[in-house]
């Protein structure tokens, strides 16, 4: 997602780089970092850590006997729902105050990501079941 966030949504928005995971990370764990350089670092890994999570879901769901599509399709929507609901609970997003390009950014970039985790799962990790 970090990715397809550099090198291709945030040219075409002329968004700003976001520390939705850093402000994630400071609301669940003792963490707080004082430098931008320490914040950022805070940024990067839990939004590898976030990453990660996506991939768990794809396992599990895997695990559980689907494959490709149907598993990108519910790993995203399980993961997703989760992921606006506990920003959402957590005071960090206020989803109903999202306009729909901001909707839209959200759902392309992390459906990208669950896209992504399929493919290295079925191709790369899971070659034979797929």
């Amino acid at each position: 997602m970090t990715a397809f966030q550099r090198l291709v949504e945030m040219p075409v928005t002329h968004r700003v780089d976001s520390y939705a995971p850093a402000d994630f990370a400071e609301r669940v764990l003792p963490v707080a970092p004082k430098t931008a350089r320490g914040r950022q670092r805070l940024n990067e890994t839990t939004h590898l850590a976030l990453g990660t999570l996506w991939g768990s879901a794809y396992g599990v769901a895997a695990r559980r006997g689907l494959r490709g599509q149907r598993a990108v399709n519910v790993g995203f929507a399980v993961v997703y729902s989760g992921d606006v609901l506990l920003n959402t609970a957590l005071g960090l997003y206020r989803a109903r105050d999202w306009s729909v390009r901001d909707w839209n950014v959200d759902l392309v970039e992390k459906y990208v990501q669950a896209q992504a985790v399929g493919a290295v799962f079925d191709r790369l990790l899971d070659p034979v079941s797929a």
